[in-house]
């Protein structure tokens, strides 16, 4: 099972009460972040709807309280919430920056669901279901069907979209290399299909590290990868 967002100090196994906390969270469909604390607790937080702003720091009067990281600020980033989306605000408060999937934010970051945050040392998950939900009706005209697609260009695809499809919370895709062995191929090929793949879901104008996983977004909103794919 992949491990959720954890502290310095290393990763620790989800229990079946935070996998199952998550899911009701999931259900529920209200904004949440999930992290763990300096003992490697996991925490949930969902966002009251009612709040515009929530305050992120180390300071003990902050929304998100981020205390025991050393290298967060006392006020150290904001969230803004405007009609259910959300967007990630550090316009100059923290001294050592704030990160959506490893890229510095300058100013105001808006958020999708399943975007990776840090402050200092703390990795922080931003889930919003409901608003990926709203995201599947805005997704690419244009409608794949398995006819467009490669014998191998759909393995490869349904490798990548098989942590996803097993339900496992925080979920990641595989690497070249993972998906390589498990089809038998070679690195370069899967590295082809994937640059093929990008192009025809139209996501290849993406940052390197979001392409992945729009793919597997893609293809399940799709249903051109089953949630119930055979073996």
């Amino acid at each position: 099972m992949a491990t959720p967002p954890h502290p310095v100090d290393g990763p620790r196994p989800v229990t079946t009460a935070e996998s199952r906390a998550v899911f009701h969270a999931e259900r529920d469909g209200v904004p949440f972040l999930v992290f763990r604390d300096l003992d490697g607790e996991q925490q949930l937080l969902r966002l009251p709807p009612e709040r515009a702003t929530l305050a992120i720091g180390r300071n003990s009067a902050a929304d998100v309280c981020l205390g025991w990281d050393d290298e967060v600020s006392g006020l150290h980033a904001q969230l803004e919430q405007v009609a259910g989306e959300y967007a990630l605000v550090d316009d100059g408060l923290s001294r050592n920056g704030s990160y959506v999937n490893g890229e510095r934010v300058h100013g105001r970051r808006r958020l999708r669901d399943g975007d990776m945050l840090r402050f200092g040392h703390t990795v922080v998950l931003f889930r919003n279901p409901e608003a990926a939900a709203r995201d599947v009706t805005r997704v690419a005209e244009k409608v794949l069907t398995s006819a467009e697609l490669s014998a191998q260009q759909r393995k490869v695809l349904v490798a990548l979209c098989r942590p996803f499809r097993d339900g496992i919370a925080f979920a990641t895709p595989p690497t070249n290399q993972q998906i390589a062995d498990e089809l038998f191929l070679s690195v370069d090929a899967v590295k082809l299909h994937l640059r093929a793949l990008f192009e025809k879901f139209d996501v290849g104008d993406l940052p390197q590290n979001k392409k992945r996983l729009a793919l597997v977004e893609r293809a399940l909103q799709s249903g051109l990868v089953s949630e119930r794919e055979p073996e």
